[in-house]
């Protein structure tokens, strides 16, 4: 991929956030607190931007998304789990993690920053309460929970009604099928019922595709979106597969099937504007290349480690010992930005798990 040399990142990044909550707002226009909360929202993210355009200025770049795994463990075990493949996620003592009062300093910090969006992910996230209370309370930032939705509970739906900020976002294969074949038997019916719930209580939530060779056809139906629909699903996001191993290739998206999936979601967001649409990493020729290693977002592990991605477990800094700032300006992320390695062509949805030879390179430099 040739660089466009002409390509405004921060512009890129201002006017997807600000799609973002537009196109929340529009499936939200029948509830009226969580569009009362979503327009104050707005207020929140137009200062947010201002501030990055500040930092930019003073020559610090900013991303307008962050992705923290609060947790390691996790209490399924995914055919083709990219993160258990890397040991990102493996069950080890609570101790050895984030507490809350360190995950709620990166929390001011990134606002402080100008970061409108934190993705809470894991590991299973639900496992780390604490972590999510804390989060409740940074109300200038939304945080989409990405949980498998097996720990559900009306604590959690109480939670949800009285911070509207935290955002369910629960992983699903397609139907019945193919979720239990991949998450266990059983897991569907899990999903179904918190989503009858969710939806009785007027509480706004998103689901999580991997999208795979294997269930592209399906995930992208009529069918399937007019059910998520029909139980009150306003969000969702779809993720390409990233291979684990050089035998899960054959599972990756190819150029054909990412040109169905941006002519699907062209005519979705177009013509089905009661739920939002949004796909990761979508089309990066657009973005100038992939948007990791905070040229649009990047990663915390439980453990503190900021890395590029959470498909590219690598860091050379930890915001335990030092500040979200300086995460941003660290040696690898600098070099991967700096260097061209974000850009080109690759299999799946991650240029650094296909060019993870020249980031070990660069860390071991």
């Amino acid at each position: 991929m040739k660089k466009n040399e002409n390509f405004d990142i921060q512009q890129y990044l201002a006017d997807g956030v600000d799609q973002v909550v537009k196109d929340a707002l529009k499936a939200t226009l029948k509830d009226p607190r969580e569009s009362a909360f979503l327009a104050k929202f707005a207020l929140a993210s137009a200062k947010a931007n201002k501030k990055r355009i500040e930092e930019e200025e003073g020559g610090l770049h900013v991303p307008s998304y962050l992705i923290s795994s609060i947790t390691s463990n996790c209490n399924l075990h995914c055919a083709g789990c990219y993160s258990r493949a890397n040991k990102a996620t493996e069950d080890c003592p609570a101790q050895e993690q984030l507490i809350d009062e360190e995950w709620l300093r990166i929390f001011k910090e990134a606002e402080e920053l100008g970061i409108s969006f934190i993705l809470l992910a894991g590991g299973e996230p639900m496992l780390r309460k604490d972590v999510i209370i804390a989060a409740g309370t940074m109300q200038n930032i939304i945080f989409p929970i990405f949980t498998n939705g097996t720990y559900m509970n009306d604590s959690y739906f109480e939670l949800f009604d009285k911070c509207r900020n935290l955002i369910p976002v629960m992983s699903i294969e397609g139907g019945r099928e193919e979720t239990d074949s991949r998450r266990g038997s059983g897991v569907y019916d899990t999903l179904v019922a918190n989503m009858d719930e969710l939806h009785r209580r007027g509480l706004i939530y998103g689901v999580s595709v991997t999208v795979t060779k294997e269930n592209i056809g399906e995930v992208y139906s009529d069918e399937f979106l007019d059910l998520m629909r029909k139980r009150g699903c306003k969000a969702v996001f779809y993720i390409e597969y990233v291979p684990v191993t050089d035998e899960s290739q054959e599972l990756a998206p190819d150029d054909a099937d990412r040109e169905f999936m941006n002519e699907r979601m062209d005519y979705l967001r177009a013509n089905h504007q009661d739920m939002m649409y949004i796909a990761f990493p979508g089309d990066e020729k657009s973005s100038g290349g992939c948007l990791a290693a905070g040229r649009g977002f990047f990663h915390i592990n439980s453990h503190g480690g900021a890395e590029p991605c959470p498909f590219s477990a690598y860091s050379d800094i930890n915001v335990k010992e030092t500040s979200v700032r300086e995460a941003l300006n660290s040696g690898l992320f600098t070099a991967l930005r700096e260097g061209g390695i974000l850009a080109g062509d690759h299999i799946g949805g991650c240029v650094l798990h296909e060019k993870r030879d020249q980031v070990e390179a660069i860390l071991a430099g």
